[in-house]
């Protein structure tokens, strides 16, 4: 039985009901999977991760958590699962060490204080004021304190924002931990790179439906010919498609992120450096294959102009090949 299983999930806006943050979406997540939800702003991940977390009544659909209706049956979902937020939700005047202390003794079976300030590497700053920590550290607690009622379930929101490079090391590495022991973890996040990094499997959300799905090297390993580079936007792209021979297609995807199409190998991989390096433009970065990001700009497009779930929140301080799903899902 799936720990997480959503059917047809619908969330509306307004008076009316006039704003659809979430048109009858679908996805599930297995015990000891890590399930990554990627979407741009306003795609309807907040509403829909409120939803089972049991801080939203949904217009529709169905959903059930650990086999629970997370509104109708939420008291008794809560002890069960793990809640992070992206930011908020502390006393600012409370260190790591009395916050955990705090949290803990709402579960019968907490994990012991100590424990977790290692887990998120937080013992040396265990006394020091939460407003006072840098925001990677406070990222580090709110991690910590969804993980005091020893979950079945938890989502995470944005779990790496803020975060250094050591701390997203240890975020991964709680994670992967979690996956070991059989929790179900469901993510959100604007990191393509942490998501490939720690995900079992990825859904990509636009305009409140999930668009797109599968494993990380199942989306990218689809293709493996072409080239994605980072450089200044705003290329002349026909140009370097000039340069770059017969058969060659230039597309800026997003602003600074470039995908060469029709050519690859080595000698298009020096065309590209030499051709920027004339224009004294910098090669950030270059990849043969299709990158998550392409998929992901591909699968949405260019991110909405206005964002339905902006200012609808619950007032909680959020601030195989890919298979593609049918419109009506």
């Amino acid at each position: 039985m799936p720990a997480v299983q959503v059917t047809d999930l619908t969330v509306r806006y307004g008076a009316g009901g006039e704003v659809v943050a979430v048109d009858r979406l679908s996805l599930s997540a297995e015990p000891g999977e890590v399930l990554v939800v990627l979407g741009p702003n306003g795609a309807g991940k907040t509403s829909t991760i409120e939803s089972l977390e049991g801080y939203r009544r949904p217009s529709g659909g169905h959903m059930r958590v650990l086999d629970l209706d997370p509104v109708t049956e939420h008291r008794a979902l809560t002890g069960r699962i793990g809640v992070m937020l992206q930011r908020g939700g502390v006393y600012p005047m409370l260190g790591p060490r009395r916050v955990l202390d705090l949290f803990a003794s709402y579960y019968p079976d907490p994990l012991g204080t100590d424990t977790l300030l290692d887990l998120v590497s937080l013992r040396p700053v265990a006394a020091t004021p939460w407003r006072h920590l840098s925001g990677g550290e406070q990222q580090r607690l709110s991690l910590a304190l969804a993980l005091v009622g020893r979950p079945q379930v938890t989502f995470l929101d944005e779990p790496t924002a803020g975060v250094d490079p050591e701390g997203r090391r240890a975020i991964r590495a709680v994670v992967a931990d979690l996956r070991d022991r059989g929790v179900c973890v469901l993510i959100t996040t604007h990191e393509l790179p942490e998501a490939e990094k720690m995900a079992d499997r990825i859904v990509i959300v636009s305009g409140g439906r999930v668009v797109l799905e599968g494993t990380p090297q199942g989306l990218t390993g689809g293709a493996a010919s072409g080239l994605s580079f980072g450089a200044p936007p705003g290329l002349d792209t026909e140009a370097l498609a000039g340069a770059l021979g017969p058969g060659a297609v230039v597309t800026e995807t997003s602003p600074g992120r470039y995908r060469i199409e029709g050519v690859s190998g080595s000698a298009a991989t020096a065309v590209v450096a030499n051709w920027l390096a004339e224009r004294r433009a910098d090669l950030t970065d270059l990849a043969t294959g299709r990158t998550l990001e392409d998929v992901y700009f591909d699968a949405v497009g260019a991110a909405p102009a206005g964002d339905p779930e902006a200012g609808a929140g619950s007032g909680r301080g959020r601030g195989g090949h890919g298979r593609r799903r049918g419109a009506g899902r």
